[in-house]
C-alpha cells in the first residue's frame, strides 16, 4: 500500500465495514443511515487510490462491502417508494423527499450532457438496465431531458418493478412513455436490444468484474450497430462502494468515446461506449454479412477539467476517434 494517508483511510473502511456487518438489518434505521453516511463522506473525496490493486485482504472485504452497499441501496429505494405511493399526493411531486435526489438530478444531467455529445440525434429508445424500486434516472432523463423518448426498464425482482410503475402511474404522459420489465438482462433476446438508441446500466448489475463482463458481452452481442451504452463506475476510493468497470471488458465489442470521474458528491464515473459498427463473435474482427463501412477506432487522449453545471465538476478522460476504411 502507498502513503501513511492511504493506509489510514483503508483503516477506517475496514472499522466501517465490521459495524455494518454486524448489523442485524440493513433495512433505514438511524443506525444504518448514520454508518452509510459516514462510509460515503470517507470515500467521496478525490484521492489517487487505486482501490481494485491493494493486496489482501482488502479485495475479498471491499467484496463484500460493495454487496452490502447495495443491498442497503435497494432497501433504501424500496423503502421510500413504498413511503412515497402510499401519499395522497402525486407521488413524482414529492421525489425529493429521498435522501439523495439531488445526486440524482446532478448525475442524470451529466449523462444527458455526455450523451449529447456523442449522439447524432435525441434518443427515442432507451433501456435502463437494473432499474430498480425507484428509478429515478428514468423519471428525471424522461421528465427533464428526453421528453420525446421511451424508456423501458429492466429489473428482474417483480416486487421492484410493481413499486416503480406504481410510481409513474398518476401521471399520464410519464406511464405512456415508461415500460418495466420483470427479467434478467441475460434473457432479453437480441431483436429486443437492437432496438434501443441507449442502454443504461446501472452500477450494482454485475458487482464483480466476472458478472458485469458477462452483462457486456451479452449487450455487446445484441445491441444495434452504433448504439451507446451509458455505464457507472466508480475511481480512487470510490471503489469501495461500486464496481469499477474495466474498459478492457468493453472494448470487444464497444468503442469507448470517455469516462467522467466526478470529484464532488456524485459518487459515480461514467462511462461512454459506442457499439461497433461490425464485430465478430469473439469481439475481434469484422462480422460476416455485416455492410462495409468507416467505423471509429478510438485511442485515449488527456484528461481535462469539466463543469457540466449545477458545481458538478470532475475529470474527463477523453477519447481521440479516427475514421478507418475497411481493409
Amino acid at each position: 500500500m502507498g502513503s501513511q494517508e492511504d493506509k489510514a483511510l483503508v483503516n477506517k473502511v475496514f472499522d466501517l465495514y465490521h459495524r455494518i456487518s454486524a448489523l442485524p438489518s440493513l433495512k433505514p434505521s438511524a443506525t444504518v443511515d448514520d454508518l452509510f453516511t459516514r462510509l460515503v463522506r470517507l470515500c467521496i473525496p478525490p484521492i489517487p487510490l487505486d482501490v481494485t490493486a491493494l493486496g489482501a485482504p482488502v479485495p475479498a472485504m471491499r467484496a463484500r462491502l460493495i454487496r452490502l452497499c447495495g443491498e442497503a441501496e435497494g432497501l433504501l429505494e424500496s423503502h421510500y417508494a413504498s413511503l412515497l405511493s402510499a401519499s395522497a399526493v402525486n407521488p413524482l411531486d414529492r421525489l425529493s423527499v429521498f435522501p439523495y435526489y439531488e445526486n440524482y438530478l446532478k448525475l442524470s444531467l451529466l449523462e444527458h450532457t455526455i450523451l449529447s455529445e456523442h449522439a447524432a440525434r435525441a434518443p427515442e429508445n432507451v433501456a435502463f438496465v437494473g432499474s430498480g424500486p425507484l428509478p429515478l434516472t428514468s423519471i428525471v432523463l424522461a421528465t427533464r431531458h428526453l421528453r420525446g423518448a421511451r424508456f423501458h426498464n429492466y429489473d428482474f425482482d417483480a416486487e421492484a418493478n410493481e413499486k416503480a410503475a406504481r410510481l409513474v402511474r398518476a401521471d399520464p404522459d410519464l406511464s405512456a412513455r415508461m415500460a418495466f420489465h420483470t427479467v434478467d438482462v441475460m434473457d432479453v433476446a437480441a431483436e429486443e436490444l437492437r432496438r434501443y438508441d441507449v442502454v443504461f446500466l446501472a452500477a450494482l448489475v454485475g458487482l464483480c468484474r466476472e458478472d458485469k463482463a458477462r452483462v457486456i458481452d451479452h449487450l455487446g452481442r445484441h445491441m444495434a450497430p452504433g448504439a451507446l451504452l451509458m455505464l457507472r463506475s466508480a475511481h480512487g476510493a470510490r471503489a469501495f462502494l461500486y464496481p469499477v468497470v474495466d474498459e478492457a471488458d468493453l472494448r470487444g465489442w464497444f468503442d469507448v468515446l470517455s469516462v467522467f470521474h466526478p470529484e464532488d458528491e456524485v459518487v459515480n464515473s461514467v462511462v461512454i461506449a459506442r457499439r461497433r459498427c461490425a464485430v465478430a463473435e469473439n469481439g475481434r474482427a469484422r462480422a460476416p454479412g455485416h455492410v462495409q463501412g468507416r467505423c471509429p477506432i478510438v485511442f485515449p487522449s488527456k484528461c481535462k477539467c469539466m463543469d457540466f453545471g449545477l458545481g458538478h465538476a470532475g475529470r474527463m478522460e477523453e477519447m481521440v476517434i479516427e475514421e478507418q476504411q475497411p481493409s
